[in-house]
């Protein structure tokens, strides 16, 4: 009797071992897993319609699973792209901030220049009619020079200055003495005492200064602004390694192959993830923010006294007060002339000539109440409203850039969001199956990867695209800083007011991170576009259009309001 009760409860037992397996094939159905693996794009043919043996797997745990090992590396190659995507999306917003704004002020400058150049084309012919016409490529060389040295030809813009004051001495002198013949050689001896006749009185020194600090300040934040661009791009374009990869295939797959393919990684679990796959881009950050902090003080400087102010006074009144005090001065300039350089030989010709008689026809500025309504005073007002919508597009520039400190450090932050990660600690995947995540979360940065739990970072190789973009930003940090103080970095120059001129690597379109660069950083070299002019320092060369002649105008325009108000 004992025996067959015995009998009946095996017999009950196995029924319910039967039962319950049953139960849990039902259970391990890969239905849910095909749909997800379909709306992917991927095949179902081969996709298990039940959970099979897992020995074969490499990545995911080798319990039963949903994944073959063809589905395994197809997973493996999403989670890459997916990687990617996520990396170059998270940056997008920073990056557009940069392009649209580059864009902005390429377009404000060129149309400053461009007003600059035609106000004094219109106010001279107005003035001095054909004797201006027949000596203009002196004013025109002045503008084509301005506007080389922001598009990277190498001027020198002090030595640039300089020579168009000894060219506008030359003609300037040989109309008021139209009675005599100068030879090639008595015109160069004018020029060697210009410093000490000083025919034109304090305007080309204040000039100068005005035109240096404005141009190498205007340039260099647009420069600044390539830069950043080009260095978000870069960086945005994420090398993954395959250790990165196969972390990545199991924090957001590895559910899949579990049959659990609507299962969140856990927050903490992907922000390890991340960090390690993140690793050498956190390590750019304090050199980011020292960049962008740069950019900051340059933007207040364009806002403050050195700005690219509402062009009050173009560079063409500044000209014509140079004349005017030429032709006050005439005789004593020619007498010093004579005494230094000797008596020159007669020409044959009378002095009253017609271009006397034309330069005595003084130009006076305008009074704020003189000024024209015609086509010079309607340019002038629009230059006053594209200066105050420069104006709010600095603030606005001055923003973002703030907002953008320390985005490579957060990256990872940004990326492991709610709608990524399961805030529920005991309702995500922690990389074996459901449940809590328990491992700390490491800090970033290349170094403390050596004890991140998920991704497996050699600490010893940094990323060499990386180190050569924190290159580029140390180089651009430095001329920004040096722009600031009102010195160019590639001729330090112990002229007055701190100022000094230089040799231009502006940028057309395709000028990047390449500097020639005096101080005591090496330039590295760019490892992508070689084919490409470079503008600030070291990391390939990739622009598109650059900020060309615009920049020339809004120094320009700056340094002829600044000169005005000096003399108010």
């Amino acid at each position: 009797m004992n025996a067959m009760w015995r009998l009946q409860v095996a017999f009950c037992t196995v029924s319910v071992l039967s039962l319950s397996s049953a139960g849990e094939s039902k259970a391990r159905s890969c239905s849910e897993v095909r749909q997800a693996y379909k709306a992917k794009g991927f095949s179902l043919l081969n996709v298990p319609l039940q959970e099979i043996s897992g020995e074969h797997l490499r990545v995911c745990p080798q319990g039963y699973t949903c994944c073959t090992s063809e589905m395994e590396e197809k997973l493996n190659q999403q989670s890459k792209l997916e990687f990617e995507s996520m990396v170059e999306e998270s940056s997008r917003q920073m990056r557009t901030t940069f392009i649209s704004r580059h864009k902005k002020f390429d377009e404000f400058f060129l149309e400053l220049l461009d007003n600059s150049e035609k106000s004094l084309n219109s106010m001279f012919t107005r003035t001095y009619g054909k004797l201006y016409m027949q000596n203009s490529e002196v004013f025109q060389d002045l503008f084509t020079e301005l506007k080389r040295y922001y598009t990277g030809g190498n001027v020198n813009l002090e030595e640039m200055l300089n020579d168009f004051w000894s060219r506008l001495l030359e003609r300037m002198f040989q109309l008021l003495n139209s009675q005599y013949h100068f030879t090639d050689d008595y015109l160069e001896c004018i020029g060697k005492i210009a410093d000490v006749l000083k025919p034109f009185g304090d305007v080309p020194r204040r000039l100068k200064v005005q035109v240096t600090k404005a141009f190498i300040a205007a340039r260099t934040f647009v420069q600044g602004l390539m830069v950043g661009r080009e260095v978000a791009n870069r960086v945005a374009k994420v090398n993954v390694a395959p250790a990165c990869v196969r972390a990545l295939t199991k924090m957001l797959y590895c559910p899949y192959c579990r049959g659990m393919a609507g299962l969140k990684p856990c927050h903490n679990y992907c922000h390890n993830v991340m960090r390690g796959c993140l690793a050498n881009q956190a390590d750019l950050d304090s050199e980011w923010n020292l960049f962008i902090d740069a950019m900051l003080l340059v933007a207040n400087r364009l806002e403050g006294p050195d700005n690219i102010e509402a062009v009050i006074d173009p560079v063409d009144i500044k000209i014509s007060e140079a004349i005017i005090t030429m032709q006050e001065n005439s005789m004593q300039v020619s007498a010093k002339v004579f005494q230094e350089c000797g008596q020159p030989k007669p020409s044959g010709l009378s002095r009253s000539t017609r271009g006397i008689d034309i330069l005595s026809s003084r130009f006076r500025p305008y009074t704020p109440e003189q000024r024209p309504t015609s086509a010079a005073g309607t340019s002038l007002e629009r230059m006053r409203v594209v200066w105050r919508t420069m104006q709010q597009s600095v603030n606005e520039i001055k923003e973002r850039l703030e907002e953008s400190k320390r985005f490579w450090s957060k990256l990872p932050d940004d990326i492991c969001s709610e709608e990524l990660t399961q805030p529920d600690e005991e309702q995500c995947w922690n990389s074996h199956t459901k449940g809590r995540y328990f491992p700390e979360v490491v800090k970033e940065g290349l170094t403390n990867q050596i004890n991140n739990p998920e991704v497996d970072v050699d600490i010893t190789r940094p990323d060499t695209l990386i180190r050569q973009q924190i290159m580029a930003l140390r180089v651009m940090t430095n001329k920004l800083k040096n722009a600031y103080n009102g010195n160019d970095i590639y001729f330090q120059d112990s002229s007055d007011e701190g100022s000094s001129s230089g040799s231009g690597s502006g940028c057309t379109d395709s000028c990047t991170t390449e500097l020639i660069f005096v101080g005591t950083e090496a330039p590295v070299i760019g490892t992508d576009r070689s084919d490409e002019r470079a503008a600030a320092a070291a990391a390939g060369k990739s622009l598109s259009r650059g900020p060309s002649t615009l920049l020339v105008m809004s120094a320009l325009t700056l340094l002829l309001w600044a000169t005005q108000t000096q003399l108010r």
